[in-house]
């Protein structure tokens, strides 16, 4: 007998392409099904959510946003700010997937609307098991808006 398992759409927003290598690699050593999609900053990622380039017409809408706080034009406190004001965007969880374990960024980051907070872990297996605990919590515990 096959069972049909859910396909989960993330959206991560990094600069950093070594990042994203690792949190893509993280998501296929999953048991879950996710497809991932990568954009590069807070600019770009809007796009995205709002399928405003031909590239972007046909994205599916993510069940979930990884955002890295430190990024060129538009950084990861604005992109947060953006999408918390947006009606139809806001019930997307964002979870802060970043370097930064400062306070301040910490607090700032869910008064602006975050989900979530994560630091990224520098070791390898570590990162993987980060990015596995979050997928098994936003995919298998969370109920998320269809």
């Amino acid at each position: 007998m096959i069972i049909n398992q859910p396909v989960f759409t993330v959206l991560l927003v990094e600069d950093e392409t070594a990042d994203a290598d690792l949190v893509r690699m993280a998501f296929e050593e999953s048991r879950l099904l996710v497809t991932l999609h990568h954009v590069v900053d807070g600019v770009e990622a809007l796009k995205f959510l709002r399928r405003e380039t031909e590239a972007f017409a046909a994205v599916p809408r993510p069940d979930l946003i990884l955002l890295d706080l430190n990024m060129p034009r538009m950084n990861g406190r604005e992109f947060l700010q953006e999408v918390k004001q947006d009606d139809s965007l806001r019930p997307i969880p964002v979870v802060v997937l970043t370097t930064s374990d400062v306070e301040r960024d910490i607090v700032e980051s869910y008064g602006l609307g975050a989900a979530g907070y994560v630091v990224k872990p520098v070791d390898l297996d570590q990162l993987i098991h980060a990015i596995q605990g979050m997928e098994r919590y936003w995919f298998t515990v969370v109920k998320l808006p269809q």
